[in-house]
């Protein structure tokens, strides 16, 4: 292991530890920094990526797209938002990427992978600000990549799908910054939906330093609580095996579908880090996603 990454354990680890308040023992939430730094890569099975795109003027607002290897014209697009605790992470790790690449990009969907600044530099709702900002800016490229704008699927892990589900929830976030309406969102194992009761209650000492102590804050930043109308239509993956992942998962789903929209719950047996890593996989779970994405027309 290289000093970089053994230091960078060492940090997760630290971000992990409980609360002073927790006396429960550690969450099984799992390592955060399992969508951490990688090699970047190159798909797998033919296609091209065009790298390190940029959408505003820091370092971090960059994004990758895989694009099939052979040309499409009105292709449908999966924009993948990494997750890392609001603190780590990057958009080239090959859990983010390699699987759904792998999977897709033969079907003829293209994958953006999509890096925010991270915090402190920037907090949840300003990392919000940059999805945004993000997907604003791949709908412009679409054009030249033989993407069709109107036909983005919006998917994020753990901190990531946080950041997904508060677009969805509120999409008033991303039309502010230039974005159009997409198809839909899949949320892969959510590191927050119901943000106040886990501020509320007891949780991982990363929370603490990410979201602060103003519960006014919370609110702002929890989807559940910025869901006030109808969504679009939203897959939310939750893992069996995370305390009270899928009662989030579900608990957010009744609310949406109680506002009228198509929301559905797809709870796996996998642990928090599988749930983004074997996307793509051959078998049920990914079975379940690609009938969520054919059901809004993808591919």
């Amino acid at each position: 292991m290289t000093p970089r990454f053994a230091a960078l354990g060492l940090a997760v680890f630290a971000l992990l530890a409980p609360s002073p308040s927790w006396a429960g023992g550690r969450d099984e939430l799992g390592v955060f920094g399992e969508d951490g730094p990688g090699a970047p890569l190159v798909p797998s099975g033919g296609g091209r990526v065009e790298r390190d795109i940029a959408y505003g003027p820091d370092a971090a607002q960059r994004f990758d797209v895989y694009l099939p290897q052979r040309p499409v014209t009105s292709a449908p697009v999966l924009f993948m938002v990494h997750g890392g605790a609001w603190l780590i992470g990057d958009k080239a790790a090959a859990a983010v990427v390699a699987n759904k690449a792998a999977h897709w990009l033969p079907a003829g969907v293209i994958f953006v992978s999509v890096n925010y600044r991270l915090a402190p530099k920037a907090d949840p709702l300003g990392q919000a600000d940059d999805v945004a900002k993000a997907l604003a800016a791949a709908q412009a490229k679409a054009p030249s990549w033989g993407a069709d704008p109107a036909r983005f699927v919006l998917m994020g892990h753990s901190a990531g799908a946080h950041l997904v589900a508060l677009l969805a929830a509120d999409p008033a976030i991303a039309a502010r910054q230039g974005a159009r309406p997409w198809l839909g969102t899949v949320v892969l194992d959510s590191a927050a939906l119901d943000l106040v009761r886990i501020m509320e209650g007891r949780h991982l000492r990363f929370y603490d330093r990410v979201f602060k102590s103003d519960p006014a804050y919370w609110r702002q930043a929890s989807p559940l609580e910025r869901l006030a109308r109808a969504p679009g239509p939203m897959l939310v993956v939750c893992s069996s095996r995370r305390s009270q992942s899928c009662t989030h998962a579900r608990e957010f789903v009744a609310k949406a579908t109680a506002l009228g929209g198509r929301a559905t719950v797809l709870s796996e047996a996998l642990h928090h880090s599988e749930i983004n890593q074997t996307l793509g996989e051959p078998g049920a779970y990914t079975e379940a996603v690609d009938s969520f994405l054919r059901s809004i027309g993808v591919p």
